[in-house]
């Protein structure tokens, strides 16, 4: 399979970027997009010629570390799919492939396919833990949840802070995230006891550092972890629960 890639090029995140055009000719339906850039660098080696820069870590769709954008989409064709799961199958032989980083204004380039998404980080640093007293934390078990509210906090715990969401929407937007997150640490009572500082401190970081959500739902599309778009709810509601009680819990 011969498939011409147009990967983003930038040095650093001081200098401009532009487009370069590459082709690999031996792409097999089988191979994943990080593969296909795996073979693009194999070949840019043996030129002589600098590799592509792009992240990736685990490779099974759990690190979150390897989005880009393909197409104009983050991740790929495929919905709710990390780039490492996305297949060269779903493009047909001598197409033209468009990667390039995922584009946010809180995502500044680091080198070509490489970002930093560290505003992430900032919102979990802000409020996404819980802060319990060494040697006072009650044994795991002693504490029962049911069933339902388990699989509900693991569902939204399921995020990858991959940051699709945020490179999907256009305002920039990271309240799918947030709202994962939040929603997440309220249903458990380990981490309820500081629900309400939570929801203000990581709301408030989040709005610096991000753009505002109009409910688009662009970022529900492309979650690899499949984050529903009712978890933006839970920006608002939680907040709003903050002020109501004093910020107290």
């Amino acid at each position: 399979m011969k498939l011409t890639l147009d990967v983003w090029r930038q040095p650093d995140a001081a200098s401009p970027g532009a487009f370069e055009s590459y082709v690999v000719t031996d792409a097999t339906a089988e191979m994943t997009l990080l593969e296909l850039l795996d073979r693009l660098n194999d070949q840019l080696v043996e030129e002589g010629r600098e590799p592509v820069a792009f992240e990736s870590d685990c490779r099974e769709g759990i690190c979150g570390c390897c989005g880009v954008n393909v197409d104009g989409r983050p991740h790929g064709p495929e919905a709710n799919t990390p780039s490492c799961e996305q297949h060269v199958r779903s493009f047909a032989d001598g197409d033209h492939i468009v990667l390039e980083p995922l584009r946010s204004a809180a995502f500044p380039v680091v080198k070509d396919l490489v970002v930093d998404r560290s505003a992430l980080d900032r919102v979990i640093q802000a409020g996404g833990h819980v802060a319990v007293d060494a040697g006072t934390a009650p044994d795991a078990d002693t504490t029962r949840i049911d069933h339902e509210t388990a699989e509900m906090a693991l569902d939204f715990a399921a995020c990858i802070g991959c940051g699709a969401c945020v490179a999907a929407c256009p305002n920039g937007s990271a309240s799918l995230f947030t709202g994962a997150k939040l929603t997440h640490l309220a249903a458990l009572p380990q981490t309820r006891q500081e629900r309400g500082r939570r929801a203000v401190a990581m709301v408030d970081q989040m709005e610096h550092d991000f753009g505002p959500c109009s409910t688009y739902g662009e970022c529900a599309l492309v979650c690899p972890a499949g984050i529903p778009l009712t978890a933006i709810a839970a920006v608002g509601k939680e907040r709003m629960r903050a002020f109501l009680r004093g910020r107290a819990s």
